[in-house]
């Protein structure tokens, strides 16, 4: 289907929401899944809480998820400008249409007149509606009233007796009333226009041929198949995916957590693997399967298995599935990503070569649920321990004579010929062997002396990237204070 045109349309008050990015990505899925196009387009008719650097940082959100757009801000297209601010002729244009067909008007209602009307009209337990006063305006009458200055708004002319029905991508048959519904504004009075109606001029303008939203604007399809009805256009294909929710059930917000992109990003998840865990809000493939490449979503997606249920965003499994993709990472390209947050450790690089530092994330590549982890985790290779961890002391009081087995461990590695895992690790076993110990009762105080925590990655691979004479060093600084005699009080 290579003439299907899809698009996201966010709004720049704001940087691009984790909402808004799943909508980006299953239209963008759905276009390159049938070879189709997928328009970014701009909705900045908001001048007071629109802004340039939520634009910016909406299209960098999207670039760092890899979704670049075919038509839109940068790219152009034959069907722009994609900023709304910069289509208002367009608007103005279609409703002066659809006021000359007779299918709008011009209402001249003051806000203090609505404002009462609204007001009688609850008093009396009605639904609050425009009373329809201006319709019955002689159009030449409204023209000289317009020519002269007068403020107004344009209205589509709504029959409230219709029922609008189309065939949900994703939701099947929707069937809503038009009974509530009033006169819709299309035009304000400033000459911007109203969401709804932009909205319909830009998709039929852009030729957009799936629209592809959240269920939250399932609201607003009727009022918009009825502008479409009166423009004597054909509304595309509509489909409105679930919300997403919250781990207890409720609309996701920030009580949840973050819900931005760009704070995704700066805690240190893999855009690859966000991709893929957003992508799976609301849709699964086939088979159930969860660790997916961009180009196997892309070849796998389709709508009808987009769920009509809420979709819970669970960090804990995001977590889990950013872990999944940072241990596929070569150790060089793990270093590339971790620099930014190891420079955050006071002494680093230090005294370690290239190669040593490739060596020395990999030993957290099993262990980084975020990139952001390895700050804390490597913290040790380049400052000395100034604390122990308070279990491990325990532990260590466990081994008899501890003070004298530290001393003995180091005088027997700084004899050693090679630094490596294997010489490091036959020495520590020799000396448990020796003093007629459990290597555990070796290797726990070691690895407390050494860095200070009770747990980590390899003790032998540890040893061998900090070196011999850090190790040394910090054993023997170890046996001088004596911290487990003070955690034994």
């Amino acid at each position: 289907m290579p003439d299907v045109r899809v698009r996201f349309a966010p709004s720049p008050t704001g940087n691009l929401h984790v909402g808004s990015a799943r909508t980006a990505i299953f239209n963008w899925l759905f276009a390159r899944h049938l070879g189709g196009k997928f328009i970014l387009r701009i909705e900045d008719t908001d001048r007071e809480r629109s802004k340039d650097e939520y634009t910016r940082s909406i299209m960098d959100g999207m670039r760092w998820l890899g979704m670049e757009w075919d038509e839109g801000p940068d790219a152009g297209g034959e069907c722009g400008p994609y900023f709304q601010a910069q289509r208002l002729e367009l608007y103005r244009a279609a409703a002066a249409r659809l006021v000359g067909d007779g299918h709008a008007y011009a209402c001249f209602c003051s806000t203090e007149r609505l404002d009462a009307m609204r007001e009688k009209q609850e008093a009396e337990g009605k639904q609050t509606r425009y009373d329809g006063l201006c319709r019955g305006i002689d159009p030449a009458e409204a023209r000289r009233r317009i020519a002269q200055g007068d403020r107004h708004v344009i209205r589509l002319k709504v029959d409230t007796t219709q029922v609008i029905e189309w065939n949900d991508l994703c939701k099947r048959v929707i069937s809503i009333t038009t009974e509530l519904l009033d006169d819709l504004v299309l035009m304000k009075s400033d000459g911007f226009p109203m969401y709804n109606f932009a909205v319909v001029v830009d998709d039929s303008g852009m030729k957009v041929t799936h629209v592809v939203r959240g269920e939250d604007h399932i609201s607003n399809t009727p009022k918009q198949i009825l502008i479409y009805r009166a423009l004597g256009l054909t509304p595309p294909e509509l489909g409105h995916i679930p919300m997403i929710l919250g781990t207890d059930r409720s609309k996701l917000s920030k009580r949840h957590g973050a819900t931005n992109v760009i704070d995704y990003e700066k805690a240190g998840f893999l855009p690859e693997a966000f991709f893929n865990f957003i992508a799976l809000l609301g849709w699964s493939p086939p088979d159930g399967s969860e660790i997916h490449s961009r180009d196997e979503l892309v070849s796998l997606f389709t709508l009808d298995r987009v769920v009509a249920h809420g979709a819970v965003f669970d960090v804990e499994k995001l977590k889990w599935m950013n872990l999944q993709y940072i241990k596929q990472l070569a150790p060089e390209d793990l270093l590339a990503l971790c620099e930014p947050f190891l420079r955050e450790i006071p002494g680093y690089p230090g005294q370690y070569a290239q190669e040593e530092l490739v060596e020395l994330v990999a030993l957290f590549r099993e262990r980084l649920t975020v990139l952001t982890d390895i700050t804390k985790a490597a913290w040790y290779f380049f400052n000395e321990p100034d604390s122990y961890d308070e279990k491990g002391l325990k532990t260590a009081q466990k081994t008899p004579d501890l003070a004298a087995v530290m001393t003995d461990l180091a005088a027997d590695l700084e004899k050693l010929e090679g630094f490596t895992h294997d010489p490091i690790e036959r020495t520590v076993r020799a000396l448990a062997e020796r003093r007629g110990i459990g290597a555990g009762k070796v290797i726990h105080p070691t690895r407390l002396a050494v860095s200070g925590r009770a747990e980590g990655p390899g003790l032998f691979e540890l040893m061998h990237v900090l070196g011999r004479e850090r190790c040394v060093a910090r054993i023997r600084a170890f046996v001088e204070m004596q911290p487990w005699v003070v955690g034994s009080r």
